[in-house]
Order: C-alpha cells, then sequence, then structure tokens
C-alpha cells in the first residue's frame, strides 16, 4: 500500500457529509505541519477551513479542495459501508474517494516529497482547505479568500483537486466553470372546478407556451472558452393533489448554467420579455448561485499539461464543462486557477470509486506541477 493509498483510505474513512471535517483537517495539518508549514484553522459558523503555507516568497503555488462529502444514500444500495474505505477488482470504494479525498491525499503526498527533495525550495506552497463545497458555500472557501485579500495575500497559481477526468486519469484539465442562476417562477391564475373551466383560470394552461418558448430560445452561442449556456426546468409544481380542481398557481424551479457570453441581468431580462409576451401576471425570484471564472490558458495549464503527460501518458484536454466549483472564489486573488483531478463518473453515485492505479499518477503530476512551477 501506497502513502498516498493509505492516506486516501484514512480521509474516507472519516464520516465527513456536508458541513462536517470529521477531523480530515487535523489530519492533513499534522502532516503539514511536520514539514514546516504555518497552519490556520479558521471556523466560520458549522464550517472548518484550513489555510497552511509554507514560504513568505512569490511565486505563491496553492493546492485547493473540500474535504465534505454528500450524503451517501441509501446505504442497502452500496456493495460496501460507504465509509469503510474497500477494494474491490482494482477499484478503491467510499464515498468521496473521487470527490475528492483521493486528490486531497495526493496533494499532501506530493508536497512532502517536494520538499523532502527541495527543503529550502523557492517561493511558496500553500493548501486551502474547506468542509463547505458540497453545501451553500458561503462560509468556506469564500470567507477564506475574504481574509487573505483583507490582508494583501495572493495567490499565483491554484491547482483545484476537483475530479475532471473523463475517462482516464488525466484526459481533462478545467481552467474555467460557467455560473450558475436560479429562477423560481410563481405563475398566478384563478383556482375552480374542472368542470367551470369558464369560471378558473389554469395558470398551467396559460403558462405552457411561454415555457415551451423558453426552452427553445438559443440564449448564446458560447465563445472559444465555453459552451453556449442552456436552461433548464427543474421542478414543477401546481395543484391541490386533487384530480377536479383547476390550480390556483403554478410553481417552476428553472436553471441557467451560463457562459462569459451573456451576463445574470441579460438573462434575466430576455425570460421577463417571454413572460410578458404572453401576457402572464407572475413572480420571479432570481438566485445567483456562481458566476462563471475563467482564467488564461498560461503557465499553470502548460506545466499542467506537462506534469500529466509524463505521470500518466496523456494530453490533457482545457474544458470549462461541468457544475461550480470553487475555483470561482480563488480566482478573484488568484493569477491562474486550473482544476484537476481523478476520473468524475461516479461522483455523487452509489458506490463512489478510483482506480487504484491512478492514485499514484496522480500524485506524481501534482509533485511534478510543483517540480516545474518552484525553483
Amino acid at each position: 500500500m501506497t502513502d498516498t493509498l493509505e492516506l486516501a483510505r484514512e480521509l474516507i474513512s472519516l464520516k465527513s457529509v456536508t458541513p462536517a471535517d470529521a477531523g480530515c483537517q487535523a489530519l492533513i495539518a499534522a502532516r503539514l505541519a511536520a514539514v514546516g508549514f504555518r497552519i490556520e484553522p479558521i471556523r466560520c459558523g458549522e464550517v472548518e477551513n484550513l489555510w497552511a503555507r509554507r514560504g513568505e516568497s512569490a511565486p505563491l503555488v496553492c493546492f485547493a479542495g473540500h474535504t465534505d462529502v454528500v450524503p451517501a444514500g441509501p446505504l442497502e444500495a452500496w456493495h460496501s459501508d460507504p465509509f469503510v474505505p474497500t477494494e474491490r477488482a482494482g477499484r478503491l470504494y467510499g464515498r468521496g474517494a473521487a470527490d475528492m479525498k483521493t486528490s486531497l491525499a495526493a496533494f499532501v503526498t506530493a508536497i512532502e516529497a517536494f520538499v523532502a527533495e527541495r527543503p529550502r525550495h523557492g517561493g511558496s506552497i500553500a493548501l486551502l482547505l474547506t468542509s463547505d463545497e458540497e453545501g451553500p458555500a458561503v462560509d468556506g472557501t469564500a470567507r477564506v479568500v475574504e481574509r487573505l485579500r483583507a490582508r494583501g495575500e495572493s495567490i499565483d497559481y491554484c491547482i483545484v483537486g476537483e475530479p475532471t477526468s473523463v475517462a482516464k486519469l488525466g484526459d481533462t484539465v478545467k481552467n474555467g466553470r460557467r455560473g450558475s442562476l436560479t429562477g423560481r417562477l410563481v405563475v398566478k391564475g384563478r383556482q375552480g372546478h374542472v368542470a367551470y373551466p369558464h369560471l378558473a383560470r389554469n395558470p398551467v394552461h396559460l403558462a405552457a407556451p411561454a415555457l415551451a418558448e423558453l426552452a427553445a430560445v438559443e440564449w448564446d452561442r458560447g465563445n472559444e472558452y465555453f459552451p453556449p449556456t442552456t436552461w433548464q426546468i427543474s421542478n414543477v409544481h401546481a395543484g391541490t393533489g386533487a384530480a377536479n380542481v383547476i390550480p390556483g398557481e403554478m410553481e417552476v424551479l428553472f436553471n441557467f448554467r451560463f457562459s462569459t457570453a451573456s451576463t445574470p441581468e441579460s438573462l434575466e431580462r430576455r425570460v421577463r420579455e417571454v413572460l410578458d409576451r404572453h401576457g402572464l401576471d407572475y413572480a420571479i425570484e432570481w438566485t445567483l448561485g456562481a458566476s462563471p471564472f475563467l482564467t488564461p490558458r498560461g503557465t499553470l495549464v502548460a506545466v499542467l499539461t506537462e506534469a500529466i503527460r509524463e505521470a500518466a501518458g496523456v494530453t490533457p484536454e482545457v474544458s470549462t464543462t461541468g457544475g461550480t466549483s470553487d475555483g470561482r472564489f480563488i480566482a478573484t486573488i488568484a493569477r491562474e486557477v486550473v482544476e484537476f483531478g481523478p476520473v468524475n463518473e461516479s461522483i455523487h453515485q452509489v458506490d463512489e470509486h478510483v482506480e487504484v492505479a491512478s492514485i499514484e499518477p496522480l500524485r506524481r503530476a501534482y509533485l511534478g506541477a510543483l517540480r516545474r512551477l518552484l525553483p
């Protein structure tokens, strides 16, 4: 068993369901302190955060990630206990195996190896951890970034350990993510008996043409960095539950995943234009979950590409697909942010896993990036 695999197993065994950390950060902090890191725990409400740094000079290379995991779901659906790391047929199973405790273990062992090689390395190394990435993401990385900004601490290069690989370790890295904008639409009608529709106004019937039009809109065509913006209905509710009652109102939840080719303001305006054109009586509430971020395909992308090619034998595609990540917060104080981690096929699923054979190449890629970025 390699040191990275052993640490990954230790972390998986800690039941850190968001926003709990369950001791993950203390375990990591103890190892980093042993190799000269200054440890700074930052607790915000129920959330545990950690900022650990070795060195004071530039450039600052930061590894970032989260110790919290999503709930396991029905335990009977798993083939083994999600919080008892289990190896079967060359795979390591457990909640957080891919998202993202294997990345955290590889961060730590890569850092340890680098410091052993170059105890007097130039520049600085940091690790930023939170237990609030899978939850509201209010008291986690965003709070740490606020503190760093307030004291003038910036990051040159940040590697976020999100599971970005698609079919094979290293086939994809991400230098940006789309934004997330959610709308809660309430269309008002008039409740009545289904036998007397002329005395009622059915909000489902009234809204259906507008919703069909919204589903067909081309919001933008994306750009050289991002795919086109998408709009999806995620929930619809109307009625009392009785088959003979026309509902008085209908609630629709929808979400945009938007590129830098659109803005929240432009998307909100275009939605209202469609709803108004159909003459609906409605109210709408907006929640901006995340703004899109993009960092240049510069030094960090080039360095990681070389390190991944050397460690895993593949050349990564540079992408901005997928959901949101804490990279959006870090990008406000970092010159370059790139995400790279294990294959994401099983994340948030029953029997989440990573290939055991991919763990050491992951560590070597992180180590290779450090060797190239710090003298």
